[in-house]
């Protein structure tokens, strides 16, 4: 089965918990949806979080690793289930947003989710594989354009994520072509840059990101952002230099619930979260991998910020053009 007809027959009509089932939440285990492989950046906030959520709750919490299109096949198992907070995603702009802009068989919207916690958010970093023996995005674009009959490759969790958005963006205003690898998410990713597979890829300053590149496994050459990274200032800001101040990108992570979930289940929920997420150890932990903590945030609040958001990357598409495949 193709990934549009995957899709397809993914997304169905859900219910919502009566008044009374919702007030009695939860009593039977919970299953929080990771859109990506085990490994990556978010399954390492999700496995943070676990536990202290699920005692919270007092009731068990399962991680699902659902990856593949750009973490579109999660998302849609997420649409597909009751709308009763028993599974629950932990996902970001890139499969609530940009996956509906760019995949064809994708046929949940972003209004389709709720957000219940937002807890962290980090820049992305441009990083190539060692053996292309560049220190600097003026040494990669020097070698991008001296060898044109052999474009760069660079790695994405697929086509509409930010990471793909992020290189087609450095693309057109370098006026650099390169040659786009989707994978199912940031670990295999990972490896082949590691192992030399891709020239070149951004990848979110979270997760084992970071002490990848300290470790000398791949070479960092400059973060997204206006400023250096506060942990990691050896780094230089991309948007600081000159023809590439559009290069500013962040990326949050959070958790989501289908839209028609009840009130009383989504404030239980976002309670559970953000006392995990406020725990020194893991506020600890995500800063170390170079997060930067989000303060917490009532419902209301959230879904002012997820429909700004909703806004900002629709905007950021449309300045590359992106199209639906």
């Amino acid at each position: 089965m193709n990934i549009k007809a995957l899709l397809g027959s993914l997304l169905v009509a859900t219910s919502a918990l009566s008044p009374a089932m919702a007030q009695n939440y939860p009593n039977k285990p919970i299953s929080l949806i990771v859109p990506y492989p085990a490994g990556g950046p978010s399954d390492f906030v999700a496995r943070k979080l676990q536990p202290e959520v699920a005692a919270k709750l007092g009731q068990t919490m399962i991680i699902e690793n659902i990856g593949g299109a750009g973490g579109a096949i999660g998302m849609a198992k997420l649409i597909n289930t009751s709308a009763d907070g028993y599974t629950l995603s932990l996902g970001s702009p890139m499969e609530l947003v940009l996956a509906p802009m760019a995949i064809q068989g994708v046929k949940y919207k972003s209004e389709d989710f709720k957000l219940v916690a937002q807890f962290t958010t980090t820049n992305t970093i441009l990083a190539v594989r060692n053996s292309l023996n560049v220190k600097t995005v003026d040494e990669l674009l020097a070698l991008a354009r001296k060898n044109t009959d052999k474009p760069l490759s660079y790695g994405s969790v697929g086509p509409g994520s930010l990471y793909h958005l992020v290189g087609e963006k450095f693309s057109q205003l370098t006026k650099v072509q390169m040659l786009h690898v989707p994978y199912k998410g940031i670990a295999p990713l990972l490896t082949d840059l590691m192992g030399g597979q891709i020239d070149m890829a951004f990848l979110p300053m979270a997760g084992s990101i970071p002490q990848t590149i300290l470790d000398g496994k791949i070479q960092g050459l400059a973060v997204t952002a206006k400023t250096p990274h506060p942990l990691f200032k050896q780094f230089p800001a991309m948007a600081a230099m000159k023809g590439l101040e559009a290069m500013d990108f962040d990326i949050w992570a959070g958790v989501q619930v289908h839209k028609n979930t009840p009130d009383t289940v989504v404030a239980a929920l976002n309670k559970a979260f953000y006392a995990a997420a406020d725990l020194p150890d893991n506020r600890k932990a995500f800063e170390a991998n170079g997060s930067v903590i989000l303060p917490t945030r009532t419902p209301a609040e959230l879904a002012r910020i997820y429909q700004g958001e909703i806004e900002r990357y629709r905007a950021i598409a449309k300045s590359i053009n992106l199209q639906a495949q």
